[in-house]
């Protein structure tokens, strides 16, 4: 059960680390410094292990990606939409 506790905890953090990011963003709509293929790669791997969670039934693993994924959703349509201008 600790281990659990580890793994929800763990989830949790590397989660909402996203938060600010993607808060700072909302608010100077400004995406310079940030790497786009980093994103792009990130959120390919984000969304593969939200699908490895979803086969697995691992409801730790799907939420937290899943989140995850819509966290860094924005990010990417910013990056896209700033670097189109």
């Amino acid at each position: 059960m600790f281990i659990s506790y580890i793994g929800y905890t763990a989830a949790v953090l590397t989660t909402a680390s996203f938060i600010p990011q993607v808060y700072k963003l909302w608010k100077t709509r400004k995406t310079k410094g940030l790497s786009l293929p980093m994103y792009l790669i990130y959120g390919s791997g984000v969304f593969c292990w939200t699908l490895y969670g979803f086969m697995l039934k691992d409801i730790a693993i799907l939420a937290a990606n899943a989140i995850t994924l819509v966290l860094v959703l924005p990010i990417l349509f910013m990056e896209i939409k700033d670097r189109s201008r």
